[in-house]
């Protein structure tokens, strides 16, 4: 009688639907989790995903042991690794929570048909999102392009059920032979590049709901005015947890709403869910459109004229484009996994928009960089930012880089960590050191071309080439 969870993007043990099944079953469970590296591109995880999650699996197994449980790990094709396990294990049932993307959903149901014939039960649960993608709809029946009568489709449909708190106990199942973590590679060496993660991050569920109360606790009142600040520790940060599942979206949902109540903070609280909203419109998007990820969504785009400039590329990725608030972006990125949501999209744009260099190029660079790559945000998010999304930024808006890091980071804190060559710099020229006098340019130790480089573009000549660009589709965009 026993029953298979099949961990994926739910590493975590309280309000796990499938887990919760698992257990009311009564049978011994087995927790599995499946290094499925036959995932089709552009879904491999990157390097950076990898590396959290290595940690983010031997976070699980320590949990799972404190019930006298551990986590199984195999490798290998899903729809052949699942099956073969549950004959292993005499399993009667399997359970796992849902995934969106396209080729996940073809190889679930695979699964699924395959463990029908075998006799076996399968079960599948909401879990990824506050509700699923296929529930909101028009008054057509049709699904959302723009999020904002989506967020008001969702808010109707009310608050996700409320967290189910961490079992008492979880059955202990038949002992079955696993890999050995370390085996699979997931953790950088021979370079360990990894320092300024561990740095950064605690992966896991107590990591996840360390970092959640430290947000309520602190950044959530200020939210709707420091959440656009690099320079403040402004942002919750839960993507990465967010990510692989380490605290669900009904989580974060219901403990943001406790907070709004005691603490009198209803529109911060609403500011922040509002991000939530967004998430689960970036799955919504990808539910209905399966090739999210490597199609232009609006067919306009896909005759737009881009560049490739390799040169340009590599120059944006290690963070030497010239302009002080990118580079500190692509540096805090290769450093910690991770960027500031408001430093994302002026990188973004200057990226698709001053380099005309197409928004995949972006996608997959973050897809390998970002601890919290997923599959929906990251490419929804970067069609938006490149303007042929859904409910896209108007394809005119450039941003500017020197006026978004002036306006954002007024200061200079965060240029000046992430970009110490240019610190000595007085705030007036931080963020455009080309403005800077000879004198002060010698005061600050700087030799542009040398030191730090000369931009890579002219912002003004740039943003002229991108609108006489954009003036190609304009009819159909």
């Amino acid at each position: 009688m026993t029953t298979i969870v099949w961990f994926r993007a739910d590493l975590r043990i309280s309000d796990n639907p499938a887990l919760v099944w698992a257990i009311a079953r009564g049978a011994p469970v087995v927790p599995v989790f499946v290094l499925d590296d036959h995932w089709p591109d552009p879904w491999q995880p990157g390097g950076a995903a990898r590396w959290w999650l290595h940690h983010s699996l031997r976070a699980l197994d320590a949990a799972l042991r404190e019930y006298g449980n551990r986590l199984v790990l195999r490798c290998g094709p899903a729809d052949r690794v699942i099956p073969e396990l549950a004959a292993e294990t005499d399993a009667t049932a399997v359970a796992w929570n849902r995934l969106y993307e396209g080729w996940a959903r073809e190889r679930d149901s695979r699964i699924k048909q395959t463990l029908k014939e075998a006799g076996i039960t399968a079960a599948s649960f909401q879990d990824r999102v506050l509700h699923e993608p296929w529930v909101p709809k028009t008054g057509g029946g049709a699904p959302y392009k723009v999020f904002s009568p989506f967020w008001k489709a969702l808010l109707k449909l009310g608050a996700p059920a409320e967290p189910q708190p961490a079992p008492e106990h979880i059955p202990t199942g038949p002992a079955v032979r696993g890999d050995d973590l370390d085996s699979w590679g997931l953790h950088p060496t021979r370079p360990d590049w990894s320092g300024g993660l561990h740095a950064t991050w605690t992966p896991g569920e107590a990591g996840a709901q360390a970092r959640l109360h430290a947000f309520l606790d602190g950044a959530l009142a200020q939210y709707p005015e420091l959440r656009n600040r690099p320079d403040r520790a402004g942002t919750s940060a839960m993507s990465p947890h967010l990510r692989w599942g380490e605290i669900s979206p009904a989580q974060l949902w219901h403990a943001t709403q406790h907070r709004m109540m005691e603490d009198a903070c209803h529109d911060a609280g609403m500011t922040f869910l509002r991000e939530l909203g967004w998430r689960d419109f970036s799955y919504h998007l990808l539910y209905w459109w399966p090739d999210l990820a490597d199609v232009t969504w609006k067919p306009a785009f896909r005759a737009f004229p881009w560049r490739e400039d390799g040169d340009g590329y590599r120059a944006w990725a290690r963070g030497q484009t010239g302009y002080p608030i990118v580079d500190a972006g692509m540096r805090e990125l290769y450093a910690t996994g991770w960027m500031h949501n408001r430093v994302r999209m002026i990188v973004g744009s200057f990226l698709v928009k001053d380099l005309l260099i197409p928004w995949q190029w972006g996608e997959t660079w973050f897809w390998d960089t970002l601890v919290d790559a997923d599959p929906a945000t990251n490419a929804a998010s970067w069609q938006w930012v490149a303007g042929c999304g859904a409910d896209a930024a108007p394809y005119f808006r450039i941003f500017n880089p020197v006026t978004q890091g002036q306006k954002f980071d007024p200061g200079g804190a965060y240029v000046r960590r992430w970009v110490p060559e240019i610190a000595a710099l007085p705030d007036r020229y931080l963020h455009a050191p080309w403005t800077a006098p000879a004198s002060v340019l010698a005061h600050a130790g700087i030799t542009l071309g040398t030191s730090y480089p000369e931009p890579l573009v002219d912002h003004k000549a740039a943003r002229k080439r991108a609108l006489d660009a954009f003036e190609t589709i304009k009819g159909g965009a």
